[in-house]
């Protein structure tokens, strides 16, 4: 039975959306189910907190928190004369701050889930490790709509028309120019402090964005996994997947996609196999096998420190390949070997990896009954994510173009079936059309292509990926991106064998940290020094030409 754990919420939910669309959606209200029932027989409240590779910061609600919740003023609308305003919340870590040591104020970007998920970064993670070194601020500063920075009474259509790329960079830019920290008496506003901008994923891409759209407020910035090439079709995604993963493993995933395909392709055997899933009641067959892609969404769950990185994916092929009846002699074949398949009724045979990857799923819902989309309430997390890639990012899950591709997820996974919400028509969609905002037919991906796209660059610009990072085709080290020199002033890194901003993670000592991971955050280290030392190089010859 796939059981989806209390603790794989928040930014995973998130995950649910991009990596699976319209059923992301199901798996999101499925991840909640089980989030309310595991509240309603906990013993004792506590808030429990992860990035989407199911990192988890837990902290007792009855103690104070070393970081309390903190509010800045931003307009709903920073371009339009109008006095609504919304608070969004951040918060601060001064352990290391040293008053008048010209020591950098470090931001990360929340990026699109709760703040509340970033605060481990903010404890051990990236901005400890880069203020610790530098005697500086750290900042998490949670997005406009998550968490609890929400400037409207609902999700609806007309009420989301301010979630967009623009305004999320202007609420930025305002807060660096703007803020006063309690108990901090020195003026820390940008450009009169080097401002560092770090984001990964969604929010890497944000980070970018902000030192080419505001290069005199972000002196330096730090873009991990940034997705800065937004796309229609992500078939890619599931590409570094099959390449990446355990070779036995994605030889039974190509295995059984295709066996599958084939299935839905004759008549009665098509109930038998979704029964086999126990999916019978699912009518149609694109539903069915978008659910059988959600196990590969564990990939980008993984992380380098197994404290709170993720197995399941590793679990998910070790189930995969559970000899039937105990017999273990039958590993070492070929997938689709005529000693490894099970004969079952009607004629049909098939491997037994498929009858495990059966077991596996269990749980689903379908996506084409349109009201379970309608609601607009804000517990309705799923719309924030949704609505961005619906109007501006894309990242639609689908499967090769060329039909011959080996593939690890059906050939009924396309383009018109994950963009469904925005093709069914504007009053059956998730977002109907609204007086005010009408959410387009296909996303408008220039928006976000048109600040660099895979050649976004800029001094004092780091851009780190992973190497088997299922977002790398849509980062600046894409295989369709052209190659760069990897400088001081623009450093292009990658890390070995590393899945999504694996940087981001840190430990108390860093000392303690693999090997590839302390020594990219020692050239993190380095770069913060250079760009303090610019910055103050900078000043001195301004002060300098002005005596």
């Amino acid at each position: 039975m796939w059981n989806v754990e209390p603790n794989l919420l928040t930014t995973q939910s998130y995950n649910y959306i991009r990596a699976h669309g319209a059923q992301g959606v199901n798996f999101w209200r499925l991840a909640n189910q089980k989030r309310e029932k595991d509240r309603h027989i906990s013993q004792r409240p506590a808030l429990v907190i992860q990035d989407g590779s199911n990192i988890v910061f837990k902290a007792d609600t009855d103690e104070p928190s070393e970081f309390p919740d903190q509010w800045f003023t931003q307009p709903i609308d920073h371009f339009a004369d109008s006095s609504d305003t919304f608070k969004q919340r951040y918060w601060i870590n001064t352990r290391h701050y040293t008053p008048g040591s010209g020591g950098p104020v470090i931001v990360l970007d929340g990026g699109e889930t709760s703040g509340e998920d970033r605060i481990p970064f903010l404890d051990t993670g990236i901005v400890e490790i880069l203020a610790r070194a530098t005697g500086g601020v750290g900042i998490v500063l949670e997005h406009r709509y998550y968490g609890k920075s929400i400037p409207v009474s609902d999700f609806s259509t007309d009420n989301l028309r301010w979630l967009n790329n623009d305004q999320a960079a202007a609420d930025s830019a305002r807060f660096m120019a703007n803020v006063t920290f309690t108990g901090i008496d020195e003026d820390l506003t940008a450009p009169n402090t080097p401002w560092i901008y770090y984001g990964g994923s969604y929010a890497g891409a944000r980070a970018a964005h902000m030192k080419v759209l505001y290069p005199d407020l972000v002196y330096g910035a730090i873009a991990s996994s940034g997705v800065t090439h937004a796309t229609l079709s992500n078939w890619e995604y599931h590409e570094i997947i099959r390449n990446a993963a355990d070779p036995t493993c994605a030889r039974q995933l190509e295995h059984t996609t295709l066996a599958i395909d084939a299935l839905l392709g004759v008549p009665y055997a098509k109930r038998f196999i979704k029964s086999l899933f126990g999916l019978e009641d699912l009518a149609h067959d694109d539903d069915f096998v978008s659910v059988l892609e959600a196990p590969l969404g564990y990939w980008q769950a993984k992380v380098w420190d197994p404290a709170v990185g993720s197995t399941k994916f590793d679990e998910f092929c070790a189930f995969l390949d559970k000899p039937i009846l105990g017999n273990g002699s039958i590993l070492s074949l070929p997938v689709g070997h005529e000693d490894r398949l099970v004969h079952l009724p009607g004629g049909i045979k098939l491997d037994f990896s498929i009858l495990n990857y059966a077991q596996y799923i269990k749980e689903c819902f379908g996506t084409y009954n349109d009201s379970n989309f309608l609601a607009t309430g804000l517990d309705q997390e799923w719309r924030l994510w949704l609505f961005q890639v619906c109007t501006e990012w894309g990242y639609f899950s689908t499967s090769p173009p060329d039909p011959a591709h080996p593939r690890i997820v059906s050939k009924l996974l396309t383009l018109e079936y994950s963009s469904k919400d925005l093709q069914t028509g504007a009053s059956e969609s998730a977002y109907p059309a609204g007086k005010y905002f009408i959410v387009p037919p296909m996303p408008n991906i220039t928006a976000v292509n048109a600040l660099g796209d895979f050649a976004i660059a800029a001094d004092r610009l780091a851009i780190i990926d992973g190497e088997v990072d299922p977002w790398r085709p849509c980062t600046p080290h894409s295989d369709y991106a052209a190659d760069r020199e990897d400088t001081i002033l623009q450093p292009f890194k990658i890390i070995p064998n590393a899945v999504h901003h694996y940087d981001e993670y840190g430990l108390k000592n860093i000392s303690d940290e693999p090997e590839e991971i302390r020594k990219i955050h020692w050239q993190m280290i380095v770069f913060r020094h250079r760009v303090v030392e610019g910055f103050q190089g900078a000043r001195f010859a301004m002060i300098f030409s002005c005596i």
